[in-house]
């Protein structure tokens, strides 16, 4: 069992185990501005065509539940890289578009020719960490994050812009905010459960994932989140491959990868295809591969996460992959997340 924890015990680990304060003050600086509302009524009147959801890497892969919701809910919406909206789709820059934004910095390349493509022809909801960047001081409303300053690789800053859009699916889908809030405060202690057995979760997943050489995640709806942001933080923690992608995705074609160093995790999900992506992981073993389930009934501890609402999940469920990269990285003996290449804030296109 692997005992040694000082090679990663540094400034990642510490973004991650601050996670539940920052939900903490993230939620306890939710409102509803007149701005926000005002939007938000255009948009049940009918005023908007189209819901564009954009934003760049872990900001674009936590857009997938409030993508669901809203088309739920009867909106036309949609999610669009930041970088191919404003280079391939500009034409859905007009009035009859409304722009949700999601920019940790608020300031990457991809965010500031947004706001210089745009010109104010669409309306714009910001979702940053950063309260003077340039998408919060041009956005017609703006929900601010409270992440606090962030060494590296997303973490406090991916959980909170989670619980920030959750926040504003309520709002633009006239839901009962002060219930909203409620589930959140009552779900928030989840996380802090969950971290709280963090060495031992390392020291499982290290077990586990040795002589692993590729990894995907995979899931279906909002799990999609975490599969998505996994993948990316995985990657960039530990210089590790790993894919993430759709469960339905990963049956037509990467399903023949299977081998002793290919591991897939599998996020359980919601109810709607819970038993689809349970049979996923019974076939992979079938076939002698290496899989486990994430969800509230896994089997392997480092990957069971707390009871919690449904649309509390898409937080809950990066957690696990967060001790993935401390696992990767302790079976090599570096830091995670010390960027050699890349930089906090992608300032070129």
């Amino acid at each position: 069992m692997l005992t040694e924890f000082s090679a990663i015990e540094g400034a990642y680990l510490h973004d991650i185990l601050e996670q539940p304060q920052a939900l903490e003050e993230t939620l306890s600086g939710l409102d509803a501005p007149k701005a926000l509302r005002s939007i938000a009524a255009k948009l049940n009147r009918g005023s908007f065509r189209t819901v564009v959801l954009t934003g760049m890497g872990s900001s674009f892969h936590a857009l997938h539940p409030i993508n669901l919701a809203l088309i739920n809910h009867g909106f036309t919406a949609m999610m669009i890289e930041t970088a191919e909206l404003v280079h391939y789709k500009k034409r859905l820059f007009d009035a009859k578009t409304l722009i949700v934004a999601v920019s940790q910095s608020g300031q990457s390349a991809e965010m500031v020719r947004l706001l210089e493509t745009n010109h104010r022809k669409s309306a714009v909801i910001a979702v940053t960490n950063t309260a003077d960047s340039p998408l919060a001081k041009a956005a017609d409303a703006t929900i601010l994050t409270k992440a606090g300053r962030e060494f590296s690789v997303s973490c406090k800053t991916y959980v909170t812009a989670l619980m920030a859009l959750e926040w504003l699916t309520a709002i633009l889908c006239d839901r009962d905010l002060s219930r909203v809030r409620e589930q959140l405060q009552r779900d928030c202690p989840a996380v802090e459960v969950y971290l709280s057995g963090w060495k031992q979760h390392v020291q499982s997943l290290a077990q586990l994932l040795r002589g692993t050489r590729h990894l995907f995640l995979v899931g279906r709806g909002a799990s999609l989140a975490a599969a998505g942001t996994g993948a990316l933080i995985i990657k960039e923690s530990d210089h590790f491959h790993a894919e993430g992608m759709s469960s339905a995705g990963f049956r037509h074609g990467p399903l023949e990868m299977l081998s002793d160093e290919i591991f897939v995790l599998v996020f359980a999900g919601d109810p709607p295809t819970r038993d689809l992506n349970k049979r996923l992981v019974e076939d992979i073993r079938r076939q002698n591969g290496r899989t486990e389930l994430v969800g509230e009934e896994a089997e392997f501890a480092a990957c069971k996460l707390p009871a919690a609402h449904r649309n509390f999940h898409p937080i809950l469920e990066i957690l696990p992959v967060q001790m993935i990269t401390l696992a990767l990285a302790a079976q090599v003996g570096r830091e995670p997340g010390r960027f050699e290449l890349a930089t906090k804030v992608t300032t070129r296109e």
